[in-house]
Parts: C-alpha cells; sequence; structure tokens
C-alpha cells in the first residue's frame, strides 16, 4: 500500500540526561573492580550517582504516546 501524499519527519536526537555521565562512570567501575555491591572503591561513584537522581526535575512529564494521534491522521488516506 502506498501512501503519495504522507511526509514523515525524521526522528530527533535523543537527548542525554543530566545522570547519563555519571551512570556511565559507575557501570565503568564496577567492570573495573567487579564490584557489584558498590561498597568497595566504586562507593563515591554510586554516592554521586543517587545524589544527581534525587536533585534531578521529577516533575517533567511523562511524552504521550502519539499512535492514536497518528492513526487519525492516516485515516483520511486510507478511505
Amino acid at each position: 500500500m502506498q501512501i503519495k501524499e504522507l511526509k514523515v519527519r525524521p526522528r530527533r536526537a535523543a537527548r542525554e540526561g543530566p545522570c547519563g555521565p555519571l551512570l556511565a562512570s559507575m557501570l565503568g567501575c564496577f567492570s573495573t573492580y567487579n564490584d557489584v555491591h558498590g561498597m568497595g572503591p566504586c562507593q563515591d561513584a554510586v554516592k554521586s550517582l543517587f545524589e544527581c537522581v534525587k536533585t534531578t526535575n521529577k516533575n517533567k512529564a511523562k511524552p504521550r504516546s502519539s499512535i492514536n494521534y497518528h492513526l487519525m491522521r492516516l485515516n483520511k488516506y486510507l478511505k
């Protein structure tokens, strides 16, 4: 099936969260020292990640699913 008048927008680049680098450093520390509990040399990385997660804004609205919008938009082309 082909729809001639349909325009598709390119995907936006994903934004990195504020705690992403801290998470990467903690996981790197875990893999380096084989410290799966975070009680050894990775304790500082774990604490800094928890502080970052606590202080980030949790009131952001979740992105809503747009599937119904797209189905309604395509419905006029399928009739």
